[in-house]
């Protein structure tokens, strides 16, 4: 009777787990594992959002697989390798199965612990269970890496959308109650103070959590995706992001799933509008193959002229006032309000309260993008750098530096009623629309008939938008001769 170790890592679900099928496939005893290594040296810890979000889904794991008839085995230790060798030893596995990560260090990581496992005589199967695609099976005609989407997008349809082949098991063999495992609490993933009060409203982590968003997306928002994924004051989003990450779904999953609704549905433009959310679909993994390839990207610029960018050096209260939503920019603070209470923030709001500390305050990228790895339930390092890269002009596929957006004109077109200013910015919802999005050009008998003061009751406006916008565009032309150095793919 052979025993084998299932990792969960970032696939924290049953069904579409190949590595959880080949192990139960070829094994008698099956142990899932889950490895809390804190310690570990990657570049980027996972935030406290993430954290929150992560004890709540091995919650939710463990529930799945006690009704299996198995559990869901915790250790923590100072590294992932230590544990392994620890787990081999108490149950006599010969064989280890994962689902593999893309992060550069979590690569190197893998790397060094298969090859140290199967030194060790212990055999290692690993898994694409995260993306539609691996990052290494997509290249240009000359064997390059792409740096733009559309052409990426058009290689990946091109090779055709995988399909789910690997089903949730309908029963697990028990986990001897011999092989000890730590409680979820122990991992301290939740926070000292609860600043996390409005999460549990927003979210349900875990891979029932997961099913039920994206049949809710396909009852609702789906056929007028197109129409609507910009604007922030409608639910016209899946809201799968946190759940992709954690790997509770599958992006095959997903487009199977959407894909089959747009073969039964009888309403004109579903297609469309299916085939618009399955390209978002194909920005994620557009992500992951750029942070494959120029895995340096997570803190430097693709663009190499960005190195000599002139950032401001003493930003440090304008960038405070950024992350607490008090910038005095309403579309601006929303965003941030939005992001601090329900750990997630709008995909067109990500953009508009990134192009403002970037392009108008000039606060270097990696300061935002730290703090969204911070925040985010979703925080994904590969979608965080395209993001933030993007909005920068410093990356592949890049906003051009020189469209920098107007966060009033932003307001004005995507949330042209003010419901979604109001719900998060309640101090000026007396406003009148028309000065909802700038309240800085109401006259005073407006601003007093509200009973409103800005500085008092809601801060003036940090940065002018006309003068700053100037501002940075010189800084642009600082370094827009500089010769571009071509980065090595990895």
């Amino acid at each position: 009777m052979t025993t084998a170790l299932a990792w969960f890592r970032r696939d924290l679900r049953l069904s579409d787990n190949p590595a959880l099928c080949a192990a139960l496939e070829n094994h008698q005893n099956v142990i899932p594992v889950f490895i809390h290594a804190a310690d570990e040296p990657v570049a980027w810890q996972p935030g406290a959002a993430s954290r929150w979000w992560l004890h709540h889904s091995l919650v939710a794991l463990d529930g799945q697989l006690q009704a299996q008839g198995s559990r869901l085995v915790i250790r923590s230790g100072r590294d992932s390798l230590e544990c392994l060798r620890t787990l081999i030893a108490e149950t006599g596995a010969t064989q280890v199965y994962w689902n593999r990560q893309y992060e550069p260090q979590h690569i190197a990581r893998d790397k060094a612990i298969k090859s140290s496992l199967r030194d060790a005589l212990i055999e290692v199967d690993t898994f694409n269970a995260g993306l539609l695609y691996e990052p290494r099976s997509i290249s240009k005609k000359d064997g390059g890496p792409f740096r733009v989407f559309t052409p990426f997008w058009k290689a990946c349809l091109k090779t055709g959308l995988p399909v789910v082949d690997c089903l949730a098991p309908e029963q697990m063999p028990a986990v001897d109650s011999r092989i000890a495992g730590e409680s979820v609490d122990t991992l301290d993933l939740l926070p000292t103070i609860p600043w996390d009060s409005d999460f549990p409203a927003s979210w349900q982590p875990g891979e029932t959590g997961a099913q039920e968003k994206l049949q809710a997306f396909i009852d609702g928002g789906v056929t007028d995706y197109e129409d609507n994924r910009n604007r922030p004051d409608y639910a016209g989003t899946s809201m799968l992001s946190p759940h992709l990450h954690f790997g509770e779904i599958s992006p095959r999953q997903v487009v199977q799933t959407v894909s089959e609704f747009a073969d039964r549905a009888v309403q004109p433009g579903v297609i469309a509008n299916t085939e618009a959310f399955i390209r978002q679909i194909g920005w994620r993994e557009f992500a992951h193959h750029l942070l494959y390839h120029y895995p340096h990207t997570s803190n430097r610029p693709l663009d190499t002229r960005f190195d000599k960018f002139p950032w401001r050096k003493d930003y440090a209260d304008d960038l405070r006032a950024w992350q607490r939503g008090a910038t005095g920019i309403p579309i601006v603070d929303a965003g941030m309000r939005e992001l601090w209470h329900t750990g997630w923030m709008h995909n067109r709001v990500r953009m508009i309260v990134a192009s403002l500390l970037v392009k108008n305050m000039l606060i270097p990228w990696q300061a935002g993008a730290a703090w969204f790895l911070d925040t985010l339930v979703d925080a994904d390092l590969a979608n965080n750098t395209l993001g933030w890269q993007w909005s920068a002009g410093c990356g592949a596929d890049a906003a051009p530096w020189f469209r920098i957006f107007n966060p009033v004109t932003q307001a004005g077109k995507f949330d042209p009623h003010g419901h979604y200013i109001r719900r998060w910015v309640p101090e000026i919802a007396a406003l009148p629309n028309k000065y909802l999005a700038s309240p800085w050009t109401a006259p005073a008998e407006v601003l007093a008939s509200c009973n409103l003061q800005l500085g008092r009751d809601y801060p003036a406006p940090r940065v002018d938008l006309k003068v700053s916008r100037a501002t940075a565009l010189e800084r642009f032309q600082s370094i827009r001769n500089n010769p571009r150095t071509p980065p090595d793919p990895a």
